[in-house]
């Protein structure tokens, strides 16, 4: 009876919409995709190359696309829309020319995200627009020295599995033209290392919406022990998923 019943629903599910009880299968969604840029025009991070890797086994193991490339010739409207997010893995700066910055606001504007990572805040310093996406440019830094980062909001995807005192070792950034409108997610306390200039609520990591897309910043990564780091590489993930708007 179970067998007729079925073969019936399948002959005239058209004009009754018959169901055999199991839900019909929905096209599956393609995976997100998400461009690493990692062009220098100045200083060159020797911890790019396993930066890259890391983010592109991120990729394999949370179902999202990575391509990567140091040609600023991807910045055309065409090539971007494919990209869900555009990460800056520790550029330096000037790496987009005049049409290529004008592309890539077309790209933020049309609801897509970004995530800057160390160097992406010392990117770009003639250019206004950029300063408000990534959020602060950088100043100096101090020498590699290990220090605690304080994990002030824990709401966020890119901060909820991080412990409120995270002390690593890593290049801590001192920042300038901070922007007002940040959601800082972590600070740095500058009483448990040496060279610090931002004071009491020295931002490390923060997000914002900005222009009509999302941005994500976090000034870690400048070690490749960075990219083995499990705390770190979750930290990573959930500024991406951030940007891509999972």
């Amino acid at each position: 009876m179970k067998t007729f019943a079925l073969g019936v629903c399948l002959a005239i599910g058209a004009l009754f919409n018959c169901s055999s009880g199991a839900a019909h299968d929905e096209k599956a969604a393609p995976a997100p995709s998400i461009l690493v840029f990692y062009k220098t025009s100045g200083f060159r991070h020797a911890s790019i190359p396993v930066g890259l890797r890391a983010i592109q086994q991120l990729g394999r193991e949370h179902t999202f696309a990575v391509d990567t490339t140091n040609n600023a010739a991807a910045f055309t409207s065409a090539a971007l829309k494919k990209y869900a997010a555009v990460v800056f893995l520790s550029t330096t700066q000037d790496v987009l020319n005049a049409a290529q910055q004008t592309a890539f606001e077309q790209y933020i504007r049309s609801g897509k995200g970004f995530v800057g990572v160390h160097a992406a805040t010392d990117t770009e310093y003639e250019w206004p627009w950029y300063n408000g996406l990534v959020g602060a440019y950088f100043s100096n830094h101090p020498a590699i020295q290990k220090a605690t980062v304080k994990v002030i909001d824990k709401t966020h995807m890119s901060t909820s599995m991080l412990p409120s005192t995270w002390e690593r070792t890593d290049e801590w950034y001192n920042f300038k033209n901070i922007q007002p409108d940040l959601k800082v997610l972590a600070t740095l306390d500058e009483s448990t290392y040496t060279g610090g200039t931002n004071g009491a609520t020295h931002p490390i990591a923060w997000y914002h919406a900005y222009d009509g897309g999302r941005a994500f910043y976090t000034a870690l990564g400048h070690t490749d022990e960075s990219y083995s780091e499990p705390l770190f590489l979750q930290h990573l993930l959930g500024g991406i998923r951030y940007a891509i708007g999972r």
